[in-house]
């Protein structure tokens, strides 16, 4: 997949990326601060019909959601985590072999972590509106 999107086409492209993804259980968000990643998280989110509060979980590393098309979901921070032994620390690994959805922010901080056939996902900010995703 390769889109170009505004903030206003997000949910557009977030049920297309599900179209695309659903077989994959770890998708891992590659992108540079400020890029989007957690406001197109919370996009797919609201898509499978997660009706808590999605948020970032920067501090908590992990937020847990229910939705009704995709059972549990994992949203998962790596940005504060030096390290996989932290990581693992954290309990990333528990969650990552749940074998539930599992969306990984800033996966690079910990990518030996990762399973053989991670979904990722490559965002970038190509104006102050506008942005690009593509997915490997």
């Amino acid at each position: 997949m390769d889109a170009i999107f505004t903030l206003e086409q997000v949910k557009q492209v977030a049920g297309a990326l599900w179209k695309e993804g659903k077989s994959k259980k770890v998708w891992a968000f590659h992108a540079l601060m400020g890029t989007g990643k957690t406001t197109f998280i919370h996009a797919l989110c609201e898509e499978l019909g997660v009706h808590s509060a999605i948020s970032s979980p920067t501090f908590a590393i992990i937020n847990e959601y229910n939705s009704t098309i995709a059972g549990t979901i994992y949203h998962m921070d790596w940005y504060r985590l030096k390290n996989e032994e932290e990581a693992v620390n954290a309990g990333v690994d528990d969650s990552l072999g749940s074998g539930q959805l599992c969306l990984v922010e800033w996966p690079e901080n910990a990518a030996g972590l990762l399973p053989d056939d991670t979904f990722h996902i490559h965002m970038e900010a190509l104006d102050e509106d506008t942005r690009r995703l593509y997915t490997e």
